[in-house]
């Protein structure tokens, strides 16, 4: 399957002005969901990005209408919102790509998704990710879930979207939504965003709550925002949290370049092209070596194993007509033809038979990576920066479900072990797959936007494509 999807129709407008539009009753709440549905009918069976569509969510279009009627001014009112699967929304189906979670749905929303529903968001759906946010096994391929099959690149449908919040970026880079939820515990919003070309924010962790999310690691899991453009993930940003003023620009910035690890050629090349375009712009660009001591992160992979049973027990306690308990999701996968057909589960396995001991020392190691990578980013601010730029990642590989995806180390491990902020922004292509670029560095989410805000606009890069012929001007 090599075909290109290159969906005709108009580009959303920015957050601000599609809810300027529905401020002056330009366009409706339904007309929006009626376009997102077609949509998903349209191209959703190339790209297999929604798990399914809320069947309230016309419900939730007229609501808002009425609401914007009576002069509503809460940001997101009337804004279609697509959510990973494994975020839970009362009413309606959380599997995490498990067929063992399909059944009874959540009783409650994740807070996350009360807060989007406080802000106005009408919940259009649940998109398909890697299954178990990709803690299940180790040689699976990013995209594939039982519930929802194999999530393709829009790009290029033989082309893997990365993960795990693999149909949440798709999703966007195909015009379905404008906006959606991830869930990263380290990469998993930035890398598929970056391999789908469309912008995905990381905050800083305890920005966004994490209950009511299928874990990997409580410690580590966050909500994510992917949208086209990072002004729209600031606005959001802003609709769910109390952040700063949005100033972008990056004109007398101090930028550190970090070439990654283990660049390649090819890697080397782009990242001087973009040092090239930020001095341009006007930043201060600063070549930076930033020391990776694989000791540390064997500490912060060993207490994600550790903390995963944990989290997920606690979290299955929250659920009804479910397994009991990871010992209980090992036996259900056995018994499932279907859960294992492609790929086994030896990371839940792993995590299921660390010891009581083990996870007591699992602390003091995760404690020793986030110091350390912490330090190591003010090591690099303390040379008179204002953040990092590097690689997200490579551009998108070839779908194998023979082989799995390769091992790929990424960039995002730091910030992530350190709990900051991390924005990966899209700055062109590589042939016909994008690329990605990552911001991080400081504490506060906000000042990371603020700067991501300023790389993007140094690129012109297409907005995801959708509803030609609804919106006028």
């Amino acid at each position: 399957m090599t075909d290109n999807l290159d969906p005709a129709g108009g580009r959303w407008p920015a957050l601000s002005e599609l809810r300027g539009l529905l401020a002056r009753r330009r366009v409706s709440s339904v007309d929006l969901v009626l376009g997102c549905l077609r949509r998903i009918a349209e191209i959703d069976g190339a790209i297999h990005a929604v798990l399914a569509a809320d069947p309230t969510a016309m419900i939730q279009a007229r609501e808002c209408d009425r609401r914007l009627a009576a002069g509503s001014a809460r940001p997101l009112e009337g804004v279609p919102v697509l959510v990973n699967d494994n975020v839970d929304t009362a009413g309606v189906a959380t599997t995490a790509g498990s067929r063992l979670l399909a059944g009874c749905p959540p009783r409650t929303d994740a807070d996350v998704v009360v807060r989007l529903r406080a802000a106005g968001a009408i919940i259009l759906g649940k998109t398909n990710l890697s299954e178990w946010g990709n803690f299940r096994g180790s040689s699976g391929c990013d995209g594939w879930s039982a519930v929802g099959g194999q999530t393709r690149n829009p790009y290029l449908l033989d082309r893997s979207p990365w993960g795990s919040s693999s149909g949440s970026a798709a999703a966007v880079a195909a015009g379905i939504a404008p906006l959606a939820i991830g869930v990263e515990t380290d990469g998993s919003v930035v890398c598929p965003a970056a391999a789908c070309g469309v912008v995905g924010l990381k905050p800083a962790l305890g920005l966004l709550p994490n209950r009511g999310i299928v874990p990997v690691s409580s410690v580590l899991d966050t909500p994510g925002l992917i949208a086209g453009t990072v002004a729209d993930v600031a606005y959001a940003l802003a609709a769910l949290t109390v952040t700063s003023d949005f100033d972008p620009g990056i004109v007398g910035r101090r930028i550190g370049l970090w070439a990654g690890m283990r660049p390649t050629d090819n890697a080397l090349e782009r990242m001087e092209r973009v040092a090239d375009t930020l001095t341009d712009a006007g930043a201060k660009v600063v070549p930076v070596e930033i020391p990776v001591d694989l000791d540390r992160f064997d500490d912060g992979r060993f207490a994600v194993l550790a903390e995963f049973a944990p989290s997920l027990n606690a979290y299955l306690r929250t659920r009804s007509s479910v397994p009991a308990d990871l010992a209980a999701v090992l036996a259900a996968n056995r018994a499932d033809p279907r859960e294992l057909a492609l790929f086994g589960q030896d990371l839940m396995a792993a995590a299921a038979a660390v010891t009581s001991r083990e996870r007591v020392l699992a602390v003091a190691r995760r404690d020793r990576a986030r110091a350390w990578a912490s330090q190591v980013l003010d090591d690099v601010l303390g040379l008179g920066l204002d953040c990092v730029v590097a690689p997200t990642g490579p551009p998108a590989w070839p779908i194998d479900h023979e082989m799995g995806d390769p091992f790929v180390r990424t960039t995002a491990t730091i910030p992530a072990l350190a709990g900051r902020p991390n924005v990966s922004v899209p700055v062109g292509l590589d042939g016909e797959l994008p690329v990605g670029v990552s911001v991080f560095g400081p504490v506060d989410t906000a000042a990371v936007l603020r700067i991501a805000a300023g790389v993007a606009g140094c690129w012109e890069r297409s907005s995801p494509r959708f509803l030609s012929g609804l919106l006028t001007s």
